[in-house]
């Protein structure tokens, strides 16, 4: 994306980012030598003695109880590319800001000037001590999957890779009330994807987990598919796992018949007639930032139903603040070690309950992304699905 023309003394998005986005505050008022006292020496070594007795008393007595780490490595920031880890704490820190406004989770950017995944797991590591949770952000494909897997494995504490799994719960959600409204079933569905990089695998996989099992992918190579030569790793199982037709054309040819087209790649990938062979109502998530694989104003006298982009100046915004304040919220508050499956699609079910049946519509099928009613709502469900499936701390 190339800067605009600015005056960086005139520009209120400057303004507003002078000084950095965040700050820390003591939360609790140093007012009188008791208080002093309890909070620092000699109070405090009482509460350090008690925690090397019992580390569970960690997560109950120290910012560990309410901190997430935002970590990148720069290399994949929305809608930039990779600009690196000094570039990247702007977006970081806007992401930590959404944490404790959205849901009262205290969260800090960590931008690593490295691109080695062993280094970040061993960093990430070392640091996990301050913290209760592990949000991964912009980190390129394919080592955004090694990273998750390893730190998920390795630390006893919440790790979610937003980028992946973020976006899938808000693509399900969307796609649980798209159903709704067209009367479908996810067994049912025909499905295309543009992109599957960390975000598209990670909603391929849903959406299997969901029933849906034609589902055809797209890279910048075309259609990934058993017979296609060079494929390894997560492409590979992308290739085994997806179309079971052995579907081998272009991205126009397979939208014909398809039920659901879902964008994660690139704007104006898509016009008109690539849409007008869809299925009857059909539903189209094109999702690219800041420009979408396809207009709404190309879906006009098309067979296209239900439209969404990740815009916010347009219906249907399919956006992760709807998900990742709450997800670490419920996960923070069960105490829960991981976010496993079942705390994802219950994060999923949750946000597309809070658009009442009665307001459901084609312009609605998500709700907004400041829906102040969203992050408890999701933290309820996602605590419940935690304790229900036996990943919390005893």
């Amino acid at each position: 994306m190339e800067a605009r023309e600015f005056d960086p003394a005139e520009d209120p998005t400057f303004a507003l980012h002078r000084g950095g986005k965040l700050r820390i505050e003591s939360s609790v008022p140093v007012d009188s030598a008791a208080v002093l006292a309890r909070a620092y020496t000699p109070g405090v070594a009482e509460v350090c003695r008690a925690i090397a007795r019992d580390p569970r008393l960690a997560h109950t007595h120290s910012i560990k109880s309410n901190t997430v780490a935002v970590v990148t490595d720069g290399t994949a920031v929305l809608g930039l590319g990779d600009i690196g880890a000094l570039a990247s704490e702007p977006v970081m820190s806007g992401k930590a800001m959404l944490f404790a406004d959205m849901a009262g989770v205290q969260a800090f950017p960590l931008c690593l000037d490295t691109r080695d995944p062993d280094e970040i797991v061993q960093t990430v590591k070392l640091v996990a001590p301050v913290f209760g949770g592990i949000n991964l952000e912009d980190i390129s494909a394919p080592r955004c999957f090694e990273i998750e897997a390893r730190l998920d494995a390795e630390l006893d504490i919440p790790v979610f890779h937003d980028d992946q799994h973020g976006t899938a719960i808000v693509v399900m959600a969307a796609l649980v009330n798209a159903l709704e409204l067209t009367g479908r079933r996810f067994e049912d569905l025909r499905v295309v994807f543009s992109g599957i990089g960390a975000a598209g695998v990670a909603c391929t996989k849903m959406l299997l987990e969901a029933g849906t099992t034609d589902i055809v992918g797209f890279d910048s190579a075309g259609a990934v598919h058993p017979g296609r030569h060079g494929l390894h790793g997560v492409k590979r199982w992308y290739a085994e796992a997806t179309n079971p037709r052995g579907f081998c054309g272009t991205l126009p040819q397979a939208l014909r018949g398809a039920d659901v087209f879902i964008g994660l790649s690139r704007g104006g990938l898509l016009k008109h007639d690539d849409l007008m062979g869809m299925a009857p109502e059909a539903i189209v998530l094109a999702l690219a930032n800041p420009d979408p694989e396809v207009m709404p104003a190309e879906a006009i006298g098309t067979p296209v139903r239900v439209f969404a982009t990740g815009r916010s100046d347009l219906p249907n915004q399919v956006n992760n603040v709807l998900a990742f304040p709450g997800v670490f919220r419920g996960a923070l508050d069960a105490g829960a070690t991981t976010i496993n499956r079942p705390m994802k699609l219950a994060a999923a079910r949750a946000i597309a309950g809070c658009v009442p049946a009665e307001e459901l519509a084609v312009g609605r099928i998500v709700p907004p992304a400041l829906d102040r009613r969203v992050p408890a709502v999701v933290a309820a469900a996602v605590a419940e699905a935690a304790v229900r499936s036996g990943v919390v701390r005893g």
